[in-house]
């Protein structure tokens, strides 16, 4: 095995045992939150979640991602990155200047969240 196949198998192991981790602990609070009913109302097989729990070898598309985050009250982005994707969304603003935005993101990576935050505030409430 290579290794770019061993960073993704072990991406795809995180992935799902965050995905278990939250759905048992709603399960905890709320029987609403068996494999089997949190697959039904997303739309696929019991088997298939509970294999991407597993972190075998499958994975989920953008809209089922975005469906169970929407189930679970997670954030889609987050679970769409936790899961190495970006949304089609930012995708095609991306697209659209991938110079600039690429740019951008590489000088924020390393600041701190609240200096982020500053900056979007600051873009958001800005006068342009």
């Amino acid at each position: 095995m290579c290794i770019a196949e061993y960073t993704v198998l072990d991406m795809k192991k995180e992935f799902g045992a965050y995905l278990r981790k939250v759905r048992e602990e709603l399960r905890q609070k709320d029987k609403r939150y068996s494999v089997r009913q949190v697959a039904g109302r997303i739309g696929i097989e019991p088997s298939y979640l509970s294999k991407v729990e597993r972190g075998e070898n499958v994975s989920l598309s953008e809209e089922k991602t975005i469906l169970l985050a929407q189930d679970l009250g997670k954030d889609p982005d987050v679970l769409l990155a936790l899961g190495g994707r970006v949304s089609s969304e930012l995708q095609a603003v991306i697209r659209k200047r991938p110079v600039l935005f690429a740019s951008l993101i590489r000088q924020l990576k390393d600041l701190p969240d609240h200096a982020v935050l500053r900056i979007v505030r600051e873009v958001r409430d800005g006068d342009w």
